[in-house]
């Protein structure tokens, strides 16, 4: 379980985060890299001169966009990132001296981050600027989806871990005929099974829609088990509590998961549409698992469902995407 602990921060000077720096100084970009030995004038006004290299001010402009500098640090950011900037230029000369840039793996590792800059600055240019969902559309979401929101209900549990190869018709036995967690524990204890204790809360926003329907219809003290690969999980249903989230509440995470959905349709739609009119031939079926020379439909990647172990999502989260079959099957099948 994560805790969350409060924690006070005193400014007290504008200063640039390390990380930017460490950044600027270890990391050769592509653009950079794909520069090697191009010894034309950079445009933009030269801001400094390494060995005849110049950088200019529309790099450091650059550097100041991805690094998210506020404007209260500009001016210690600008002279931190500019000498970055000039460490950066020391590297990749010293690079090229020794034709690391040459080096294989570099040569593939370039290409590979070129091929996805350029794959997403096609897409970004395909989606366009989209308009932020209406308060409209956000109401409706709202609406169409209580169990998440006005009806969302709260699940707290209590749990040990255990390896599933220690998951036997003896432990089963023993939980069947158990009162309590404890009872469970307490087996545990005298047949030598490690265990680790856990404490978790989950809303009926976070699970899988057959998975809260199955815990709503328990009694406080059910105990069941989940299997998640190699480790088991016998859960004790603690207390089930209501745990509404208003419209106020909901809304921005609403219009923010509403907004990413319409990106996500239209870079599906615009897959499905290159598949279409592509021709895609699997050359290896032993690598591949896909037959020789099959063009295939697009298909969206389904999403999963939360294991209970796993880290609480946001208070009031929406829904990322439609909940797999495979995920809920999962969920579901492990209740006993």
């Amino acid at each position: 379980m994560n805790h969350m602990h409060n924690a006070r921060l005193i400014v007290r000077k504008p200063v640039l985060p390390p990380r930017l720096l460490c950044a600027a100084l270890v990391l050769l970009t592509v653009a950079g890299l794909s520069a090697c030995g191009d010894k034309e004038k950079k445009p933009g006004q030269a801001l400094a001169s390494v060995n005849g290299e110049e950088i200019t001010v529309l790099q450091l402009n650059e550097e100041m966009q991805r690094a998210n500098v506020q404007a209260s640090q500009q001016d210690v950011a600008s002279k931190q990132l500019l000498e970055s900037l000039i460490d950066r230029q020391l590297l990749q000369n010293e690079a090229v001296k020794e034709k690391v840039d040459r080096d294989p793996k570099v040569v593939q590792a370039v290409e590979r981050a070129k091929a996805l800059i350029v794959a997403q600055a096609y897409m970004q240019k395909r989606i366009g600027n989209l308009a932020r969902p209406t308060k409209e559309e956000v109401e409706d979401y709202f609406n169409k989806n209580p169990q998440f929101f006005s009806q969302r209900r709260q699940f707290d549990m209590k749990e040990l871990i255990i390896a599933s190869a220690d998951m036997n018709d003896q432990l089963k036995a023993a939980m069947d005929s158990a009162k309590s967690l404890e009872d469970v524990a307490t087996w545990l204890d005298a047949n030598k099974v490690k265990y680790a204790r856990t404490q978790l809360s989950r809303t009926s926003a976070d699970l899988a829609p057959e998975l809260s329907s199955k815990l709503l219809a328990m009694p406080k003290g059910q105990l069941f088990i989940i299997r998640e690969g190699d480790r088991t999980l016998l859960i004790s249903l603690a207390d089930i509590r209501e745990n509404p989230a208003s419209l106020a509440q909901a809304a921005p995470q609403i219009e923010q998961f509403l907004f990413n959905k319409k990106n996500k349709d239209i870079a599906d739609a615009e897959l499905k549409r290159l598949r279409a009119v592509a021709k895609i031939e699997y050359l290896n079926k032993e690598a591949t698992g896909k037959p020789v020379a099959s063009t295939p439909a697009a298909s969206t990647p389904a999403a999963s469902t939360p294991a209970l172990g796993a880290t609480p999502g946001p208070a009031v989260p929406a829904p990322a995407a439609p909940v797999s079959k495979e995920a809920n099957d999962r969920g579901v099948a492990g209740l006993k």
